[in-house]
């Protein structure tokens, strides 16, 4: 059993940012994502990655790199009548009933997590358009009831649970610091520490670079690397580490599954630079990285993330199927199975074929999404289907 068996993910909820007004999902081991263009597979994508910022304190960041918090809050009416859902009537805004508020949470079997973010007061500071975090809760068990709450953050203040009391943490918390940044206390509060491990150890792979000068082309300074870099700068490091210390009879099996009668080495060159060869059937000679397609090239990388000698608790896939042949997507998928037996995996995909293999497995969870009248819902998930979930911040 992996070691973050314990923290695969069961439920995923977001509120109020871009089309996902209130969506609450369940996940599964190997989680694929579909849905027509504009359905808001990216922005669930972007949620997820806003929730991975804040382990490493750099939400408030990601949120204004993307416009700030207005640019990111969903931007229909608070609530969507019977009359507006059927047409009788415009989609028309009311007044507000509640604060607006960004909120992101997640829960596993043992412990949960959730934030809300929302607008400062109006001050002169230079400051005033960041968003503040409002509140901050972790619990026990796979959803909040307030008897679960073992951290909680309000404003400036923190406080553990310690047997049926409260024992204050701070008092000054800074409104643009979360807890993971701040608090690190073994003895009185360990959730935040394992939690804070878990989420910094989430891998997300969007961006692998192929082009013509991408350094995963040319002879690379080397040191041993479980985990290849997210743009894959490091690949012939991270073929040769799990040749060593993974598994090379895995590595072989994904190459010639790819490419019959393929092989792949890497050449350790004087000076610590290290080098890829790639033979085919056919070929008098080796190809180096700089001859490689983008196809033949991004699905080597892929081997490299996915064959890793150190597994994280998440691996996130984005459009996998990017420049690759539609004849690699079923040992793609296949590679893609393979990791899922060791870390959840959330592969978020447009190809019908990478989909159909991915199906295959007993595992796979399908979260195929929709959008009504420009919120973006779980195609055939009711109000039963749903996960139990309950925000702890009310506002």
């Amino acid at each position: 059993m992996n070691t973050y068996t314990a923290f695969m993910l069961k439920t995923l909820a977001i509120a109020n940012y871009r089309s996902l007004l209130n969506l609450t999902i369940p996940l599964g081991q190997l989680n694929v994502i579909t849905g027509a263009n504009g359905s808001g597979k990216s922005n669930l994508y972007r949620a997820l990655r806003l929730l991975a910022e804040t382990a490493s304190g750099g939400v408030i960041n990601a949120l204004a790199k993307e416009g700030g918090l207005n640019s990111t809050l969903w931007a229909g009416p608070e609530k969507q009548s019977r009359a507006m859902q059927s047409g009788a009537v415009p989609i028309q805004g009311t007044p507000r009933q509640k604060r607006v508020r960004l909120k992101l949470g997640f829960a596993s079997e043992t412990l949960g997590y959730s934030i809300s973010l929302g607008l400062p007061e109006p001050s002169l500071s230079a400051f005033s358009l960041d968003p503040e975090i409002k509140r901050e809760t972790i619990w026990a068990g796979d959803f909040y009831r307030p008897a679960s709450a073992l951290i909680e953050r309000e404003a400036a203040l923190v406080k553990a649970r310690n047997a049926r009391n409260w024992q204050i943490i701070s008092k000054d918390m800074s409104s643009f610091d979360s807890l993971f940044s701040q608090i690190a206390d073994p003895q009185n509060t360990p959730e935040i520490l394992d939690l804070r491990e878990t989420i910094r150890n989430w891998r997300f792979y969007d961006h692998f670079r192929t082009d013509a000068e991408a350094p995963a082309r040319q002879p690379q300074l080397g040191t041993r690397t479980p985990v290849m870099h997210h743009d894959g700068r490091d690949l012939a490091a991270a073929i040769q580490t799990i040749r060593e210390i993974g598994d090379p009879q895995a590595l072989d099996d994904a190459v010639s599954d790819a490419f019959p009668g393929a092989s792949l080495r890497v050449i350790a060159q004087g000076d610590g630079r290290f080098s890829l060869e790639f033979s085919q059937h056919g070929l008098l000679r080796p190809l180096s990285g700089a001859e490689l397609s983008d196809g033949t090239l991004r699905y080597l990388l892929w081997i490299a993330a996915l064959l890793t000698p150190r597994p994280p608790p998440l691996m996130v896939l984005n459009e996998p199927e990017t420049s690759l042949h539609p004849d690699l997507l079923p040992a793609l998928a296949r590679l893609i199975i393979r990791a899922s037996e060791s870390t959840q995996v959330w592969v978020v995909s447009h190809a019908g074929r990478l989909i159909n293999a991915l199906n295959t497995s007993p595992d796979c969870h399908a979260i195929e999404l929709e959008k009504e009248l420009g919120q973006t819902k779980v195609k055939g998930l009711g109000m039963l289907d749903e996960p139990p979930w309950h925000w702890p911040d009310k506002k």
